[in-house]
């Protein structure tokens, strides 16, 4: 019997033994291919040598020492890595341990940064139906997946609320996609006004969603109008590429590719690459400036922020993707990911979309094509098909709940950036099978 509070309170996964490359094997020897890299950590892949040495070297010559007393050469070198590949005036890090930690951090700074500019008054973020941010209860509030929030929401902040950008599932028939875009943007204009832009602190997205919706790209132009109504009405824009950032979506960051500079910026998962936890917050010289100049201090913190060896992790990491030019890499693969998606699933009766931006990619089920409408949550489609592509050795990221938090299933895939095309076709030659035999039953069962 486990002792640890697994996710399932019934069922005790089975014990990962050791792991390389895109492989991890269990107690028993069995493999799986990691195409979700756990859930878009491992860009890597696991037990690079580069990492490794790293990692020896600093726990041979510093673990850890807290920051009421000293800062580290891997936290200052790190920081430098990561402004000198950061766009525009991201010049400030600010380290943590995980994605929800970097969104906390990023929610009290923006905060901060109104109150040392005389605006007290902002009290208010907007955030997107069906978001996610983290499970702390100041991601869980401004996040928008209702499952997620429901028992918790006595205890959340109140959030003013936009619609996603899906144009899969919200654009009308009638619409082009930059009328869709332009509706959207006035609907984030209508809801600034109505909440009062004197109270809004600011907007908060994932630049490409990820684990509730299934790696949906923005529109063209979203951001960047985005941008315009933060900019006219004062709010700060705060990009969540917890998941989508760092390289995933083939630019170091996901906004580059929508021409778009946040004010401040949260990064994780793909940060560290899972070798050690790590998050971080990137923030503009507009954010820091009146902090530096007035009191002098972010009032945060937590025990383990800039720790030395999670760091020195995270720059080997980062090191290994630049020297190795794996952004180019990501950018291929991810082409051939997402035309194999749509040449071999797009096709099957009960796969509604395929979608994604680089070796992030994400595939909807429905019950039916034409209406758009799921498969009954009763069935758990998306935990099925988990459980039969384990069987087969294949690490997935399904997901229920995709339309509205209880609506929909969907399965992200996120491999490692080393993965090569015969393992990509593995991947989706595996899916394709699971897919086709459990709809089939779920169908049958309807």
């Amino acid at each position: 019997m486990s002792h640890i509070i697994h996710r399932s309170l019934k069922v005790t996964p089975p014990v990962a033994a050791s792991a390389q490359g895109v492989w991890i094997t269990d107690r028993s020897g069995k493999r799986y291919l990691d195409a979700c890299g756990g859930a878009a950590v491992s860009c890597l892949g696991h037990g690079h040598p580069d990492v490794l040495a790293a990692l020896h070297q600093q726990i041979d010559t510093l673990a850890y020492a807290h920051t009421g007393f000293f800062t580290s050469d891997a936290a200052e070198q790190l920081a430098d890595q990561l402004v000198r590949t950061a766009p525009g005036d991201l010049n400030s890090v600010y380290f943590v341990s995980g994605g929800s930690e970097a969104v906390e951090t990023a929610l009290k700074l923006a905060r901060q940064y109104c109150v040392e500019t005389g605006q007290p008054e902002k009290t208010t973020f907007i955030g997107r139906r069906q978001s996610y941010h983290g499970n702390t209860l100041g991601a869980l509030a401004v996040g928008g997946n209702e499952w997620r929030r429901k028992q918790f929401a006595p205890l959340l902040m109140d959030v003013a609320r936009v619609s996603a950008c899906n144009a899969y599932r919200d654009r009308l028939p009638e619409e082009s996609e930059q009328q869709y875009t332009q509706r959207l943007l006035n609907e984030l204009e209508q809801t600034i006004l109505d909440t009062g832009a004197d109270k809004i602190i600011g907007f908060i997205a994932e630049t490409v969603s990820g684990a509730t919706t299934g790696a949906v790209p923005p529109t063209p132009g979203y951001f960047a109008g985005v941008r315009k109504l933060c900019d006219k009405y004062g709010l700060l824009y705060i990009a969540d590429e917890v998941m989508c950032g760092m390289g995933r979506t083939g630019t170091l960051h996901a906004f580059e590719q929508d021409n778009v500079v946040p004010d401040i910026v949260t990064v994780a998962k793909g940060l560290g690459g899972g070798y050690q936890p790590i998050g971080a917050v990137l923030v503009s010289d507009k954010v820091m400036e009146p902090l530096r100049n007035g009191s002098g201090m972010f009032q945060h913190g937590h025990t383990y922020i800039c720790h030395p060896t999670a760091a020195a992790a995270a720059l080997a990491v980062q090191q290994v993707i630049e020297r190795e030019n794996l952004l180019n890499r990501v950018q291929h693969q991810g082409n051939y990911l997402l035309q194999q998606l749509h040449a071999e699933l797009a096709g099957l009766d009960f796969v509604g979309d395929t979608r994604g931006r680089g070796l992030f990619a994400g595939v909807e089920l429905v019950r039916d094509k034409t209406t758009k409408t799921a498969f009954d949550p009763a069935h758990k489609l998306h935990a099925a098909i988990k459980s039969a592509c384990l069987e087969k050795g294949l690490m997935v990221y399904p997901m229920g709940g995709t339309i509205d938090g209880q609506q929909g299933d969907h399965i992200l895939i996120a491999p490692p950036f080393i993965i090569e095309q015969s393992q990509l076709d593995f991947v989706v030659g595996t899916l394709k099978q699971v897919i086709i035999r459990e709809t089939a039953k779920a169908a049958g069962q309807s």
